[in-house]
C-alpha cells in the first residue's frame, strides 16, 4: 500500500498532487501531475505551491493544464493489502533458532520470555 507523499516545501504538510522537475539546459521548470514514484531530482508539491511556483528571471514554467488531484488508493491497492493480511494470518512461522519452549504463541505473534528470568 502506498503512503501519502507530502509537499517538499519546508513546513508544508499538505499532500502532494504535482511533481516539479527542472530542465536546466533549457532554463525551464516543469510542473506536472504527481509522478508515480518519487525521483531523486524532482520535488513533490501540494496544489497551492504547484500553482504559485515562480522561477528566476529568464526561466520558463511549463504547467499541467487542468486540475491537480490527490492520488486515491485504487481497488487494487486495497485488494493487495487484504490478501497480504489474510496470508500473514494463515502462515505459521517456525520457531526461531534458540527458542525452546518458554514462549507463548498467539496467532502469528510470539511472546518471548524475559532473558533476565532464566
Amino acid at each position: 500500500m502506498r503512503s501519502v507523499r507530502r509537499c517538499s516545501r519546508t513546513g508544508c504538510t499538505d499532500p502532494a498532487v504535482a511533481t516539479l522537475t527542472y530542465a536546466y539546459a533549457d532554463s525551464t521548470a516543469v510542473v506536472g501531475p504527481l509522478a508515480t514514484y518519487a525521483e531523486p531530482h524532482s520535488y513533490d508539491l501540494c496544489e497551492e505551491h504547484a500553482l504559485r511556483l515562480t522561477v528566476p528571471k529568464g526561466w520558463h514554467v511549463v504547467r499541467h493544464e487542468g486540475e491537480f488531484s490527490a492520488d486515491q488508493p485504487s481497488g487494487d491497492d486495497l485488494t493487495a493489502l487484504a490478501e497480504a493480511v489474510r496470508e500473514a494470518g494463515r502462515s505459521e512461522p517456525a520457531d526461531p533458532p534458540g527458542l525452546h519452549g518458554g514462549g507463548s504463541k498467539r496467532g502469528h505473534l510470539r511472546a518471548l520470555p524475559d532473558p533476565g528470568n532464566e
